[in-house]
Parts: structure tokens; sequence; C-alpha cells
């Protein structure tokens, strides 16, 4: 049954993504209040889900899969600030950055599968494990409430390294080409590179987001529906995640506290059991405060947040005002 259940939600991510890659924006650049209505479409459909689940598997996976969807829809914001890094780093074009998010959509939901996967073995044959991910949920908590891209350096990055001494890499974009043959070598462009980036930050993403939802529940279906309805439609919400990170003053402290609370439960459970229905509580109160607080924090300091504001729009309009080049 569970196959075909697996099975089941292929097709539906399949044709969810052939759809995202029609209709959202092709060919051109998204708009903004298209991005706010795709992505509040894509959120309306994720928390649907939480029905369908309820239906078929009951209530406490129903539960389940709603806060396992909220942690790592909450993470996707973190990651896509990661994603703007990277495309600021090599400079690619607005109009070429579609195409890259839709591949990596894909690369993240093919290593989170197999994430899901390994652990759930590794959990059942070695208990221990799950200490292990408690820890490092604690060590991800601290770094996101550090500030995500401190660290992002992608001349260190292994895959990119790795990619630079098999291939040489064209002083261009080529038209958006990831490869193209120039003096009779096959060169790379820089938005293969980018691509690689984004590659193994997805490889770290799944590492860091998987112990977080196995803090919830052990079904590797459920898991898996979560991280797919979470990375669905990531697309639109890219054009969206600049403002609202600059806009939400402590988005990486709520975050970062979510990931602390479901660690400590983790590694609690042994002693301590706290439900499905607890969990959820748990994390919609933080998130709760988190911007309750910012609110706050946004009154007593009008001008602060009128400095934040100016500075989400500023990446906006000069997306709109970026052309794709080909020096």
């Amino acid at each position: 049954m569970e196959f075909v259940e697996f099975g089941g939600l292929v097709v539906v991510l399949v044709v969810l993504l052939a759809l995202d890659s029609h209709f959202f924006a092709r060919g051109r650049e998204a708009t903004f209040r298209e991005s706010v209505i795709w992505s509040l479409g894509w959120l309306a459909l994720g928390l649907a889900v939480t029905g369908v689940v309820f239906a078929l598997n009951g209530s406490e996976d129903g539960v389940s899969y709603l806060t396992v969807y909220l942690i790592e829809r909450s993470l996707s914001l973190d990651n896509l600030f990661v994603f703007i890094l990277l495309f600021a780093y090599f400079g690619v074009p607005h109009a070429y950055r579609a195409r890259l998010l839709f591949w990596g959509i894909i690369a993240a939901l093919v290593l989170r599968g197999l994430a899901i996967l390994g652990g759930t073995a590794l959990i059942e044959q070695f208990h221990v494990v799950l200490y292990a991910l408690g820890v490092l949920l604690l060590i991800l908590a601290y770094r996101i409430y550090r500030g995500v891209g401190e660290d992002v350096d992608p001349d260190k990055n292994l895959v990119v390294r790795a990619v630079r001494r098999v291939f040489p890499v064209t002083d261009g974009f080529r038209e958006g080409h990831w490869f193209v043959r120039e003096d009779g070598k096959r060169h790379v462009t820089p938005i293969f590179l980018c691509l690689a980036a984004i590659v193994a930050a997805d490889i770290a993403f799944a590492v860091d987001s998987i112990p977080a939802a196995f803090a919830i529940t052990r079904e590797p279906l459920i898991i898996w529906a979560g991280n797919v309805f979470a990375l669905l439609g990531l697309r639109a919400l890219f054009v969206l995640v600049e403002g609202l990170i600059k806009r939400f003053r402590y988005l990486d402290e709520t975050i970062a506290i979510v990931l602390a609370l479901v660690a400590v439960k983790l590694l609690i459970e042994e002693w301590v059991k706290i439900g499905p229905i607890a969990s959820l509580a748990l994390v919609g109160i933080a998130f709760v405060i988190g911007i309750g607080a910012s609110l706050i924090a946004d009154r007593r300091d009008p001008e602060g947040a009128a400095e934040r504001r100016a500075e989400a729009e500023e990446p906006l309009q000069d997306d709109a005002q970026t052309t794709p080049s080909d020096p």
C-alpha cells in the first residue's frame, strides 16, 4: 500500500512541476504581484494536503504532516536566501534564474528522498542515530541564529572546484547554455557553475532539514510529502524571499528557536513523549511570537523598518532592469 502511495505522490509531483514550469512566468520575468498570488496558491495547496492525509491515514499522521510541512517551508526561506547569494556571486541574470531554480528543486527532492530512506534505515538499526540528529539540529539552529550567508563562499565549494578542474569556464553566459564548445574544447558557463553550487547547497540542506522531520515522525512517506509540498512553488517564493527576509526582523531567530525546540523533543523523547498536536502547537506559538516581536520592534523603530523595506525593494527594482548579457 505504501508503494502505491509513493507512486501516487510521484505522479502528483511530476504534474505539479509541469504546471509550474509551463504557466508561471514562462519565457519572461515574473511580476511581484504574480509571485504573491502563486506563492499563496502553493501555500494553500500544501495546507490542503493535510486534509487528504487526515482522510487516508488518520488524524495523527495529518498533524505530523502539517508540522513537517511548516518546518520545511520555513527552512526553505533560508535555503532561498543562499540561492540569492549564489546568483549574485556568479552574476546570473534574472532571466536565467527560474530555470536554475527548477533544476535546483528537482535535485533537492531527489537528495531529500535519499536522505529520508537512509535516515529511516539507520534509525531502525541504531537508535543512537536519533541523538546524533538532535545534536545536528542544535548546531543548525545556532548557525541560522548567527545568520545565513556569512560562510557562503562558492570558490571554497568542493563541487565547484571539481568542475573547474575538469572543464574550462567561459567568460560569459552564452545565451543561458550550460555547455559550449569553443576552440575544439567543451567549456562550462558560469550558469553551470552556479548549478553545481546549488546542488552542493541542496546536499547540505538535505542533511540539515531531514533531522527536523524525524523529530516529528518516523514515517518516510509523511516526511517526503511534507518536503515535496514545501519545495513546490519555490520559483514564485524566490521573488518574494528577499523582501520577506529583510522585512521580517526576527526571521532567522524564529527559525532557530523552532529547530532548537524540535531538537530538544528528539533528545528527550526516550523519557518525555510529546505528541504531534503538542509539537504543532509549539511550532505555531514560536512563529506567532516571532511575527509579533517583529511587528512590535518595527513600531518602536519606524526608521529602521523603513530602511529595511527600502532595501527589500531595491533588488526587485534592479532585477526588473536586468537583461541577459553575453560579454
